[in-house]
């Protein structure tokens, strides 16, 4: 009868060894990512837009498109209070406002970007403190999120554009910066000296790669730029975004788990989202829907727009370019060539004494 080879004892005991040291790092790596699942679902913060509004809203759409919100708050408080400069005061505004449409099958996006000094009919609301905000005929646009807060801003989205939106995202001034520095940084371009006390910022012509706090002075600044309004400050955070969207796909996350971890703590420390979105796996979910928009399937607007009759530093929807424009949205069509054919020229790749769009100049108290 032949004999077995028998495997050392020694080698036994390595082989043994090794088994149990890989069960440990599996385990471990299973409660290290439990930690981190668990931690950055915890870092999101999050606003309850549908108990909010109730049922008077329009339809959700259900043909797969779907709408966000996507506001950038001007809130001074905690970290805020020393970034961007101007007025820093106890409330808040939404001083960014971008209406994201995403087509039926995820493969475009068109970006509506709202002046903050739109004229538009604000909607009673409920306050912070839950009393009643009545509603106004003519208001200021950011003067929505000051009344009501996230879902008062919702409200008035709806209410302008006859859009359900389906989801929101709020990010403030310090999270912006972090955000920025995350991803490590942002590339912009210049034809014309950028200089904007207010901002803080100043930058020669040329190409610049900015860290957080110069790429937020950035889309903050409106004095140092075509005609000082802010539909200028709109044409340059256009650039930033495509710019942000750049960078993301350049950064390589998926391959570099560290950077992926760093990333993913910052974004959820930084933005607070509907309830349907405060989640990890909800945020993942969305963004395997936007993975498929590339740089040519999206499309950046600015909502058009003319002086206000009888306030000139304001501005109201120009007809019936708006109503296409909305119109075409619902209807899940890309925005209409005549609209983006009227653009305001980008003050970033012009002088700052080329004419303005419309003759709208942003109030003095806050920039």
């Amino acid at each position: 009868m032949a004999e077995h080879k028998r495997v050392p004892s020694r080698r036994r005991r390595l082989l043994r060894a090794a088994a149990c040291a890989v069960a440990a790092l599996v385990v471990l790596g299973a409660g290290a990512a439990g930690y981190a699942y668990l931690r950055l679902d915890g870092n999101l913060k999050s606003v309850d837009i549908d108990a909010r509004l109730g049922t008077a809203r329009p339809p959700a759409a259900t043909d797969g498109s779907f709408n966000l919100l996507v506001l950038g708050s001007d809130s001074r408080s905690g970290g805020n209070a020393d970034l961007a400069g101007g007025d820093t005061g106890g409330t808040a505004r939404s001083d960014t406002a971008m209406v994201v449409h995403v087509s039926q099958d995820h493969s475009r996006a068109d970006v509506v970007s709202i002046p903050r000094d739109t004229l538009v009919p604000r909607p009673e609301c409920t306050g912070p403190q839950g009393k009643a905000v009545p509603a106004a005929k003519r208001a200021m646009f950011n003067s929505a999120y000051e009344a009501g807060g996230a879902a008062c801003a919702v409200k008035t989205v709806e209410q302008l554009s006859g859009l359900r939106m389906d989801h929101y995202v709020e990010v403030d001034f310090n999270g912006f910066a972090r955000l920025v520095d995350a991803i490590g940084g942002a590339t912009v371009t210049t034809t014309v000296a950028i200089h904007d006390k207010d901002s803080g910022l100043d930058l020669p012509p040329g190409e610049h790669h900015l860290d957080g706090r110069q790429a937020l002075a950035f889309v903050r600044t409106r004095h140092g730029v075509g005609d000082g309004s802010d539909l200028g400050r709109i044409e340059l955070q256009k650039q930033m975004v495509r710019s942000l969207l750049q960078q993301v796909r350049g950064v390589g996350l998926l391959g570099n788990p560290a950077k992926l971890w760093s990333v993913g703590d910052t974004l959820t420390r930084s933005i607070t989202t509907d309830s349907a979105l405060a989640s990890v796996n909800a945020l993942v979910g969305l963004a395997q829907e936007l993975k498929g928009i590339g740089p040519d399937g999206l499309a950046m607007v600015t909502l058009p727009v003319t002086a206000a009759p009888g306030a000139p530093d304001r501005v109201v929807q120009r007809q019936p370019q708006a109503d296409q424009l909305w119109a075409a949205l619902k209807a899940d069509r890309p925005v209409p060539e005549a609209v983006v054919a009227a653009q305001p020229r980008n003050p970033a790749q012009a002088t700052p004494t080329a004419p303005a769009t419309a003759p709208a100049k942003a109030p003095a108290k806050r920039s």
